[in-house]
């Protein structure tokens, strides 16, 4: 790590780095959340518990609601009333648990309130999941770990503290009326930096990924904002955003903002796989031949890339079409056309966001190879370390 700052180039690239993590500590510390929301009404849920459904008996449904209404006997399994025997109307209809297909011993939500004379009554909320999500997250966990090893475990602590600033800084930013876009740039750039260096350590493979996604995050944002702006999204196409209007969370300007840092998240992770597989490729390269110099790692590294970005944009696209079948599926079942489809604003933001992420996707290939070639290119391969990256 030393051998590499005793060169110009390497110099060079320290000051950008340092110029970086300043700028991101700055920006994190100009918009951290002062614990006081700007919101003057905000979003309340009910608390639920859990419950078993212990029996179900079919009943007639009440005049003007179609679909199986049923009485559930429950077991509360928490709250104040734990271990009490309730019974519950189910009445179906579109989007209720019970269209789903309740059954006995079935784990479920509900919440409680109290009637007119006092005593608690429930309502079937949605079903109790987070018991499998932890069984799935374990196995996830067990498998890096395994297949990883140290490096894995490593990366699953970087994610944890992406996660963390997520939920710390930015999410608690927006609410406190702090501008989306540059809240999500910087907790980007931040859960960037910390999750790049706990997984591939301090050595010139990171700091070309941390300034190869710097670079191509920011030209992200920009391309964000001037795609956003010139299609006019505005950011009420989804339910989510109107509700957060609705009940004083965001203005016009904040949704339209809120709409870009969704672009910028989402085109981290990505940018991450393809900044640090090519550092990583052009580190492999000169361990393995030591004679190639700037050009040859360049050139042989950037071939690398363009399989890599062919197969990442790829995958990009398909998991923007996931994301929006539901909404390809409402288009299809209608009589409106695929030209008039992409004009609708709920299609439209998200070609923008896979397009705006393919081009960052692009222009960090190259960038990211050639800081890395000029960092490693006067370096003896001894001083490079050990390559741990992945190639694809």
């Amino acid at each position: 790590m030393r051998e590499m700052w005793r060169t110009p180039s390497g110099r060079g690239y320290l000051g950008a780095l340092i110029a970086v993590a300043v700028a991101t500590v700055a920006g994190v510390v100009v918009f951290w959340p002062h614990g006081e929301s700007n919101v003057s009404t905000p979003l309340r849920s009910a608390a639920t518990e859990r419950a078993e459904i212990i029996s179900l008996r079919a009943i007639p449904c009440p005049t003007g609601i179609e679909g199986g209404c049923e009485e559930v006997e429950i077991r509360l399994q928490s709250g104040p009333d734990e271990d009490q025997i309730a019974t519950i109307q189910s009445l179906g209809g579109p989007g209720t648990p019970a269209e789903a297909g309740l059954e006995t011993g079935q784990v479920i939500r509900v919440s409680s309130s109290l009637d007119s004379r006092g005593s608690p009554t429930y309502l079937i909320t949605d079903f109790e999941r987070r018991g499998s999500l932890l069984w799935l997250a374990l196995l996830f966990t067990a498998l890096v770990v395994a297949f990883g090893r140290w490096r894995g475990a490593l990366s699953l602590l970087g994610l944890g503290v992406g996660l963390a600033i997520v939920l710390a800084f930015i999410v608690p930013a927006i609410l406190d009326g702090s501008p989306p876009l540059w809240v999500a740039i910087f907790g980007s750039l931040a859960a960037m930096i910390v999750t790049i260096l706990l997984a591939h350590g301090a050595g010139a493979k990171s700091v070309a990924a941390i300034l190869g996604t710097a670079g191509s995050l920011v030209l992200v944002a920009l391309l964000a904002s001037l795609a956003v702006g010139l299609t006019n999204i505005t950011g009420f196409s989804s339910e989510e955003s109107t509700s957060l209007a609705q009940n004083g969370v965001l203005n016009l300007e904040s949704l339209s903002g809120l709409v870009l840092a969704g672009m910028v998240i989402g085109a981290l992770g990505v940018l991450d796989d393809v900044t640090v597989s090519q550092a990583s490729t052009v580190v492999a390269l000169r361990k393995a031949n030591p004679s190639l110099g700037f050009r040859g790692l360049y050139s042989r590294a950037v071939e690398v890339g363009r399989d890599h970005v062919s197969a990442t944009v790829n995958t990009l696209v398909f998991a923007y079409v996931g994301a929006s079948l539901p909404i390809l599926l409402i288009l299809t079942s209608t009589d409106l056309g695929l030209i008039d489809g992409i004009n609708l604003e709920l299609v439209a933001k998200e070609v923008v966001a896979m397009l705006v992420g393919s081009i960052g996707l692009i222009v960090a290939v190259p960038l990211t190879t050639a800081i890395a070639a000029a960092l490693v290119a006067k370096l003896d391969p001894s001083d490079l370390g050990a390559t741990s990256g992945h190639h694809h």
